[in-house]
């Protein structure tokens, strides 16, 4: 081929690329699971109101810089499955729920037994691998855990909403206890996550953290549940520069607590900031460290080392119950190490809890 026909072919492919549309140039709308092929090719993609048939995953996989609008409520069919009902994928996506729902059919399910028990339950009910943004989202009725997130770069997850109130009533399959169970809000195993201005109530953790770093969870309101957790922690886990601050805790099992297992080896938890938590009407601990679980203040591990635990900076205030303990901490043998602030730590109402296994608490008595 001549130098003037190679020429004249490029030029008529360089053509033929500039000329092809892009997906950052299209909507997709999706009103039906068939619709998500085809609208996750765009970069704006448009949520209409729909029921996810039982047993299927509403899975977007989306192109990076998405941008996703909820404009209806999405309703889950039931089927006793392992979910999760709803993923998303993708990086520097931002995701406009507009206060619209994610509605798991939660009592269709309860039966007090949560994941220990009963019928098999989807869980978690949505499963978030996003970075970006993730905004004014609300869940209605998870049949157990409702959020997983394990975001691949910065994450930040505000104004969302979760209800399970309903679950605090007993049903006819519950045997007297709260039908809603293992209602976890957040579990969270990642890095550089912030969780803000959102509103939990549910009966379990309103966040567990299982390892990570760089995670933030402020001004939140959790009702209902056992409080903010670190843990449980399993072996050859790290936790790193946790901050936990101006959140609202009320008739919880207890406002904080740290959580690791007693047959855990070789994991570090560390840099826990605790600043200007509010909690009322907390039913067992005001906070609750314990190396025992999955008992409460038993026989501590010490496979899991424990520092720079403190409450600094604004004052967290804590009212317990008459019948519960202030503060309890549970530690192995010389697994709880170095000096801890609690300066910032105000517990009133029921009686002292136990200090097991260590004296670097500082500015702090009961």
């Amino acid at each position: 081929m001549s130098t003037f026909l190679r020429l004249a072919s490029l030029l008529v492919f360089a053509r033929a690329v500039v000329s092809a549309p892009s997906a950052s140039d299209c909507t997709g709308t999706i009103s039906s699971l068939d619709d998500v092929d085809d609208a996750v090719k765009c970069t704006t993609v448009n949520i209409n109101s729909f029921t996810v048939p039982a047993g299927e995953t509403f899975n977007l996989e989306l192109a990076s810089g998405s941008t996703v609008n909820m404009l209806g409520d999405v309703t889950f069919g039931v089927k006793n499955w392992e979910g999760p009902l709803f993923q998303i994928s993708g990086k520097s996506i931002t995701f406009n729920g507009n206060g619209h729902t994610f509605d798991g059919n939660g009592p269709s399910y309860w039966d007090g037994q949560g994941g220990n028990g009963g019928v098999t339950k989807p869980a978690p009910m949505m499963k978030i691998k996003i970075s970006g943004t993730y905004t004014n989202v609300k869940v209605l009725n998870s049949p157990a855990r409702v959020y997983s997130v394990s975001n691949p770069a910065a994450l930040v997850m505000s104004k969302l909403t979760i209800d399970d109130s309903a679950g605090d009533a007993p049903n006819s399959k519950s045997d007297g206890k709260a039908a809603g169970h293992n209602t976890d809000g957040f579990d969270c195993s990642t890095t550089d996550l912030t969780i803000e201005d959102s509103t939990i109530h549910n009966q379990d953790d309103c966040l567990a953290i299982n390892k990570g770093s760089n995670i933030v969870f402020q001004r939140n309101t959790c009702t209902g549940g056992h409080g903010i957790s670190v843990g449980s922690i399993d072996s050859d886990v790290t936790v790193s520069g946790i901050v936990i601050q101006d959140n609202i805790v009320q008739n919880n099992d207890q406002a904080l607590r740290i959580k690791t297992k007693a047959s855990s080896k070789d994991s570090t938890v560390t840099n826990i900031t605790y600043s200007g938590n509010t909690g009322t009407g907390l039913r067992q601990f005001g906070v609750l460290i314990d190396q025992s679980y999955p008992d409460t203040l038993g026989k501590p591990g010490s496979g899991v080392q424990l520092s720079g635990v403190n409450f600094v900076g604004s004052t967290n205030t804590l009212s317990v119950n008459s019948d519960a303990m202030r503060v309890a901490v549970n530690c192995g043998s010389g697994s709880c190490t170095g000096s801890w602030d609690w300066s910032a730590l105000k517990v009133t109402g029921g009686s002292a809890g136990p200090i097991t296994n260590f004296n670097g608490i500082k500015n702090f008595s009961q």
